[in-house]
Parts: C-alpha cells; structure tokens; sequence
C-alpha cells in the first residue's frame, strides 16, 4: 500500500496559506496547518478539507517562540505521519514606513516570526527530512525581498533573508536528496494587503504588466508545483509570483 503524504502549512489559516492547503487536499494530500491566532478560520478550514476526503487537523504554535517550533513538528508527525513537504508561510508585516521610524520592538518581532521562526522551524524539521532522505520544502519570501521596497526596510531585510537561507538548505539538503525552494508573491489579495485603498490597488494594478492585482490561489500553484514531483530537478530556485511587476 502507498505510504499517503502528508504536508504540514504554516501560516496556513488565511490568505495563502489556505488557499495551498486547499490545493495540496484538492490533490490527494493529508494536510496539518498551524496557526498562531486565527482559531475560528483554521477551523473552518480544517472542516472543508476533511470533506474532500483527507486527513487534516490545525495546530497552534508561535514559530517565533523556539520550543514550540520543535513540538509543532513532533505532534504533527505524531497524528498524521511523516511529513513530505514543508511550507514555511507564516509571516508578518508593518504599516509602511521610514526606516528611522521603526522602532526596535516592532524590527525584534517582525525578524523573530518573518526569520528566526523560520530558522526554529527548519532546524527541528531537517533531522526528519534527512532521516527519511526524501520531501520537499517551500519558503515564503515577498517581490521586496527580491529587490527592496521604499519604506518597507525591515520587511524587506526579513524576507530577503528568507531567500538566502533557502539557498543554503538546498545546498545542504541537496545530498539527501530534498529539495529547497522560495516562491516570491507580488501584490496579493491577501488580509495583508487589506489595508491598501483602491486607489492604491489600481496604481499598483497599473504598474503590473498583467494589469491586475493576483489571488492567492495563484501563489498555491506555485508552490503546490514546487513541492511536487513535477519540480523533481529544481532546487533553490525563487519563483516569482508578480504578474511581471518587476520585468
């Protein structure tokens, strides 16, 4: 009998995180999400996974507080199975503004989840990926941690060191044979986003080649080809997801 996957989501209550935990249960896969705040949405959206005929469950951690890193990967193995792919989505962001105006407690919580999280949550992980010596794991980075955005420094920083450490995992990982890779989103219609005006979504439509802003299943169809046999052969790759904002 084929051993059935199983990927655990982070971040994976809202917005992007959702809609690639849909897309991963659309195709067969069991599928653990972890939340820190959104109990109600996580589920919900437990529910509509489970109706399409997979296993699923949520469990909450805080990836910026170390320990919990370390049980999130234990207890979703315990319930579900081994994991073949991780998807490091969890993420936050600041309003915009002036690098002099961030102050150090919003630049210390914002590196601890969007960096330091990622780290904790990677460095539990990889003894169980090398162990089975196959999966996968996609990473979560932004179009500003491709090039830098104005007023958005620390975000910026985060995200662009979230594309580094996936280099240097896939080059770590690559001899046990488990692939690394980044998905780079453009403007998304995400709650992260919501506080944009529509006139501020219109000129950023404007400025993108496909005129429009993306969707979040968008995003999950990358990532989901990422994390699949598909993408068999690419490893420390960053896909940007932008609409060619950027080209």
């Amino acid at each position: 009998m084929q051993q059935r996957k199983h990927v655990l989501i982070t971040g994976g209550s809202r917005g992007i995180g959702a809609a690639t935990a849909r897309k991963f249960a659309q195709c067969g896969w069991d599928v653990t999400i972890n939340y820190c705040t959104s109990h109600k949405q996580a589920e919900l959206l437990v529910s509509d996974l489970l109706s399409m005929g997979v296993q699923a469950q949520a469990i909450q951690t805080d990836l910026s507080d170390e320990p919990q890193a370390s049980v999130l990967i234990q207890q979703t193995q315990q319930t579900l199975g081994p994991i073949f792919s991780l998807v490091c989505n969890a993420g936050i962001a600041l309003p915009q503004m002036l690098l002099t105006d961030v102050q150090s407690t919003q630049w210390n919580q914002l590196l601890s989840t969007n960096l330091s999280g990622l780290f904790y949550l990677l460095r539990a992980a990889v003894p169980h990926f090398v162990k089975q010596q196959k999966g996968s794991i996609v990473t979560v980075s932004s179009m500003w941690g491709v090039s830098g955005g104005s007023c958005e420094a620390a975000y910026s920083a985060s995200k662009a060191g979230v594309i580094g450490l996936t280099q240097a995992m896939a080059k770590e990982l690559g001899p046990s044979h488990i692939r690394v890779n980044c998905v780079a989103p453009g403007v998304i219609a995400t709650d992260m986003n919501a506080h944009l005006t529509a006139e501020d979504l219109l000129a950023l439509s404007d400025e993108t080649p496909l005129c429009r802003i993306g969707q979040p299943e968008e995003v999950a169809e990358g990532i989901y080809f990422l994390a699949s046999d598909a993408a068999s052969f690419i490893t420390g790759q960053t896909l940007q997801i932008n609409g060619g904002i950027f080209i």
